[in-house]
């Protein structure tokens, strides 16, 4: 899932938190708008940045 998806299915959710699972549907983590929307700003921000690599940046 990209940033931009993320971001419309929490405003549609009207949630600040979004809870990530992997296949098995494990939870990995969670991610937070205020993160994906400081991602979101960044320079190297493309709007096809996956929450995958917001996670592994963020560690």
């Amino acid at each position: 899932m990209t940033v931009e998806v993320a971001l419309s299915v929490m405003d549609g959710a009207r949630v600040e938190l979004l809870l990530l699972c992997d296949e098995d549907d494990q939870s990995t983590g969670s991610v937070t708008r205020a993160e994906l929307t400081a991602h979101r700003g960044s320079p190297s921000y493309t709007d096809r940045l996956r929450l995958r690599d917001v996670l592994v940046s963020s560690r």
